[in-house]
């Protein structure tokens, strides 16, 4: 809608990019500590035990006593590691999981960088990771840190292709979509993907409903590349200690810890983004059109704001929760999942939507 457009470029005449950026980024951390926080309670609801409640106010910050633990806690590096791969590891980590967050759209118009390929920069920058993780393994001199590596390696590899296979369902309809509506926005942008839900039946144009299996395929594999619970079998303390930042200790473990939190905010973002309508209000159209006409532009766009953002904790909670509910798969079960289940139904779920668009076309 361009009076959406219009309220968020008054907006744009007030904040500058750097300070935008400035903005998001502490978000981030913010955010990750809030992670970390809801973690520890969701655990303790679940194994009912109390969680953290000795730092401030319900345990409020017991995750800035964390960081400042480990802000103070030596830095303990192996002598026959490589000193310059073992620092790069982590920073290399946590500049990968803050830099997606550049072309998510969090309402309609306020986005960092609004790009025609945005979907394809995301895997891009994700399948990056591995190398933080690969490279920690290897340069850290520990057999355990090094299995640790090879481990996440093949893991994040191989559901790469079953969650780029779930991505190229979502582009195929909202490829189809986007023709249908007429609207002049790439396939390929985030924005784009998020306004090919937007229709007059409301939640039930989002991509959960329409594409079913292509959702379940990529929350799955989502859970795989950020190496949570129960495919966490990089860090598996039973036989790798903690894996491939065994030799961490101090702020560059503390990297790790941020960049997973970050990683699986992230994640909730794009799985937020492709399936769950984005920023979309729900049955929005019913309702924000007579909110324009009353002047109500910037009560809009704090409600997709306020809708992204709601829809991104749901899907963080869901993290947790199977985290502290399911236990962890055996390596042999991962793989199979990955090859023999995930990539062959995400193949065939992307040669029936291209089947049923191809009729629907050749129909109308």
């Amino acid at each position: 809608m361009p009076e959406i457009a219009n309220v968020v470029a008054n907006v744009w005449e007030f904040i500058d990019l750097p300070v935008y950026l400035f903005l998001v980024l502490n978000g981030l951390l913010l955010t990750a500590s809030a992670l970390v926080y809801a973690e520890r309670r969701v655990a303790g609801i679940i194994q009912e035990r109390i969680g953290p409640n000795r730092v401030g106010p319900q345990g409020l910050l017991q995750p800035f006593a964390d960081v400042f633990k480990l802000i103070f806690k030596e830095d303990i590096r192996p002598s026959e590691s490589n000193r310059f791969l073992h620092s790069v590891a982590p920073t290399l980590m946590v500049v990968i999981a803050m830099t997606t967050v550049a072309v998510m759209p969090v309402a309609r118009g306020v986005v960092v960088a609004d790009i025609s390929v945005g979907v394809l920069l995301v895997l891009a920058l994700t399948s990056l990771s591995v190398y933080g993780i690969t490279i920690a393994g290897w340069s850290s001199n520990s057999k355990y840190s090094l299995l640790g590596g090879l481990r996440s390696s093949a893991q994040m590899v191989s559901y790469e292709l079953g969650m780029g296979a779930a991505v190229v369902s979502v582009v195929l309809l909202t490829a189809a979509t986007l023709r249908g509506q007429g609207l002049d926005l790439a396939a390929l942008s985030m924005t784009g993907i998020v306004e090919a839900q937007n229709s007059a039946i409301g939640v039930f144009a989002w991509n959960l409903f329409r594409n079913p299996v292509g959702f379940v395929i990529f929350v799955v594999c989502a859970f795989a590349e950020t190496n949570r619970a129960p495919f966490d079998l990089p860090e598996a303390e039973q036989e790798l200690v903690g894996g491939y930042h065994t030799e961490y200790a101090g702020m560059k473990f503390g990297m790790f810890f941020l960049a997973e939190y970050v990683n699986m905010f992230m994640a909730s973002v794009f799985i937020t983004t492709l399936f769950l309508g984005g920023y979309l209000i729900p049955f929005e159209a019913l309702f924000v059109p007579g909110m324009m006409e009353a002047g109500l532009g910037w009560l809009v766009v704090v409600l997709q704001v306020g809708s992204f953002l709601l829809k991104a904790a749901f899907c963080a909670f869901v993290f947790i929760w199977v985290r502290w509910t399911l236990p962890r798969f055996k390596y042999n079960q991962l793989m199979k999942l990955g090859w023999a289940y995930l990539l062959p139904i995400a193949i065939a779920n992307i040669l029936v939507i291209a089947l049923g668009i191809a009729l629907w076309y050749a129909v109308a």
